[in-house]
């Protein structure tokens, strides 16, 4: 949805530095964007200008995607040699010793693969699905549907006579732990799983 630039807009003045509060001269802005009309020349900004952070602003991005990129990796990733996820810190302290540098405008998920490859000749680690199968006790199925779900793609179900519920679902191999759990306190213990893959 394309929204109208004088929404966009605090003031119809353009500045040279808006911290200062120095207003930039029409010889200036005609000599570098070519008019003085400042809604053309806000356009021009917001299409080719970069945005400039102070360091709290770009220290906090970046601190809330590191969070972001461990969370990913917990969720999706395993230590090959237990098939358990590894804890955040663990992949918190790994990212440390290899200094990966955080770009606070790229997707987590693309920085998270790059990371994982940075991260495995120190730490064991693979990417890995789970393929599950749930079945969900009659009384109990309201409950739990909408919590399979969130856990993870939903292959293949089927509605049993009795009033209970199976599924086949993929997740990721972090996710099985905290899945088992949840499963178990919605059904008091009365959930059937295994593992497919």
């Amino acid at each position: 949805k394309k929204i109208p630039i004088t929404d966009i807009l605090a003031t119809d003045i353009i500045f040279t530095d808006a911290n200062k509060g120095l207003k930039a001269s029409e010889e200036k802005l005609r000599k570098f964007f070519g008019t003085t009309d400042t809604h053309k020349i806000a356009e021009t900004i917001l299409k080719r200008g970069t945005l400039k952070l102070t360091a709290e602003q770009r220290r906090r991005m970046i601190e809330e995607k590191r969070k972001q990129i461990i969370a990913f990796i917990s969720r999706n990733c395993v230590d090959p040699r237990t098939n358990l996820p590894h804890p955040p810190l663990r992949i918190e302290q790994a990212m440390e010793q290899v200094h990966y540098s955080i770009d606070p405008f790229r997707s987590a998920e693309e920085q998270a693969s790059e990371v994982i490859k940075a991260l495995r000749p120190i730490l064991p680690i693979k990417m890995e699905q789970v393929t599950v199968q749930v079945r969900i006790p009659p009384e109990f199925t309201g409950k739990a549907y909408g919590t399979v779900r969130r856990f993870g793609n939903i292959r293949r179900e089927e509605w049993r006579a009795d009033g209970s519920w199976i599924a086949v679902l993929e997740m990721p191999a972090g996710l099985y732990g905290p899945f088992l759990e949840r499963m178990g306190e919605i059904t008091r213990g009365q959930v059937e799983i295994k593992t497919l893959k």
